[in-house]
């Protein structure tokens, strides 16, 4: 009777241990019904070039164009076309995505992505009316975009912040994946900060919520039904979902919007120096006990950077008293400076730290490259390349430095990632002037330790790392 007693016990334990572990999950029932009548599913139509692929066929087989039924042709272009399409019909490219409402007289936003290039915009609300759309301003950098429909008295999302967000926080998702509207999926926060190719003025915010394509520019919420980010970009090897998700912080995307919505367009702040990640062998060659900051490999001509006093090697650990990690975490701080205002830089030269105080401009629209050298004189070394000086312009242009034009198999300047056509700007941190000056440096590089040397590869400057063993 005891035993039995005992089992009974443990029982209702484990149930209540159970109950309570239920009780804890989110409930996002009443989120999606409060909320979900704020997010809109975004159609657009582009008309496509008389010289697209599709037309060309068009015209070519003339528009008396028939596919028998059950051709194996008939599905090729069901295929890449979508069901039900023909050549004839495919004088307009069309595509989908999601948004969702700012404020009740009809501002909507989406990714710039969603309607890039599009001739027509139709907004779908819950509702079910289809309104036509423009666009007031769309920014490709942070991929967001303004819209505005005419209509009163629309449902509106509330805006939070993400700055208070956790990784393992609950988030929700609603938006129209492959068209199928209002759907609502769940995950949680994965990461923070995550910087992705080609977006560097933007922090993703990373989950494993189901993202698939038709979600770009809905609603990312949290767990107070509060706009937190807008959902963005996946990554995929399948065009499906896989379990990595990134949204922008709502507050790069309100920033953008309150630009948007003045002028039209976005003003960006620009520091005007090239940067690169700090590996363990590049700290350890600039004698940093971590592999921590922002390594400037360039400083632009004329940049706010170089009027105040910026020189390549220098490592930056703070900007405008936010500590910078990783070199990514540096161009969204930037970014969101106003331009003409004075931001407050800690940066670490030659083992010491140092404050420079830089008045940011505005980002250029475009950056001028530096062509390659031509060839005059050859030299050979220990490092195991051969160069040649500069010709006139170029080394006017970078002020300093000699042409790699060979690199020997096996050699220090192979194993770290040196190549033809780069030039050499700096070895141990001490300029290169020229040929002659090449000689004399290479000829005392210590060795047996890791060294920084500085090159110039595709019109931007970046730090590798060699080391030159005994047996040179």
């Amino acid at each position: 009777m005891l035993l039995s007693n005992r089992y009974l016990l443990i029982f209702i334990m484990l149930f209540s241990s159970f109950q309570i572990q239920a009780t804890s999950l989110p409930e996002f029932a009443d989120l999606v019904e409060e909320n979900g009548k704020a997010v809109v599913n975004i159609s657009t139509r582009q008309k496509l070039p008389s010289n697209h692929s599709w037309n060309k066929l068009r015209e070519e087989l003339g528009e008396e164009l028939q596919i028998p039924e059950g051709s194996p042709f008939g599905e090729l272009f069901k295929h890449f076309l979508g069901e039900g399409a023909s050549p004839r019909q495919q004088q307009e490219a069309t595509s989908l995505g999601s948004g969702f409402i700012l404020s009740e007289n009809g501002y909507i936003i989406t990714n710039h992505h969603v309607v890039d290039g599009a001739d027509e915009i139709l907004v779908r609300l819950s509702d079910k009316r289809e309104l036509s759309a423009k666009v007031i301003g769309s920014d490709e950098f942070s991929d967001i975009a303004l819209l505005k429909v005419e209509a009163n008295d629309l449902p509106v999302v509330d805006i939070g912040t993400s700055e208070n967000l956790r990784v393992g926080d609950w988030v929700l998702a609603i938006g129209s994946p492959f068209g199928f509207d209002h759907s609502a999926t769940a995950g949680i926060v994965s990461a923070k900060g995550r910087n992705l190719p080609k977006a560097n003025y933007v922090s993703f915010i990373q989950t494993d919520v189901a993202i698939n394509p038709g979600n770009s520019g809905g609603p990312l919420f949290n767990l107070d039904g509060e706009v937190i980010g807008i959902n963005s970009q996946i990554y995929s090897r399948t065009g499906g979902f896989m379990g990595l998700s990134f949204a922008i912080p709502v507050e790069v995307a309100m920033n953008v919007v309150d630009q948007l919505k003045k002028s039209g367009s976005v003003s960006r702040g620009w520091l005007g120096v090239y940067i690169q990640e700090i590996t363990h062998e590049i700290a350890q060659s600039f004698n940093l006990k971590k592999p921590v900051g922002a390594l400037v490999s360039q400083v632009i001509a004329g940049s706010p950077a170089e009027k105040s006093g910026f020189m390549a090697g220098d490592v930056i650990l703070s900007f405008n008293k936010k500590k910078i990690l990783d070199s990514s975490d540096l161009p969204p701080l930037v970014g969101r400076v106003p331009v003409g205002s004075k931001a407050r830089v800690e940066i670490l030269r030659d083992g010491r730290e140092k404050t420079l105080n830089v008045i940011i401009e505005q980002l250029p629209s475009d950056n001028k490259k530096v062509v390659a050298a031509k060839t005059e004189a050859t030299s050979s070394n220990r490092m195991g390349v051969e160069v040649i000086d500069l010709d006139e312009d170029t080394l006017k242009a970078l002020g300093r430095g000699v042409l790699i034009r060979k690199v020997q198999a096996g050699s220090p300047a192979e194993q770290s990632g040196m190549a033809a056509g780069d030039i050499l700007l700096q070895l141990n941190r001490k300029n290169v002037k020229n040929v002659a000056d090449f000689r004399k440096k290479v000829a005392n590089l210590p060795i047996g330790r890791m060294i920084p040397v500085l090159v110039h590869r595709q019109g931007a400057d970046q730090f590798i790392v060699m080391k030159i063993s005994e047996n040179e």
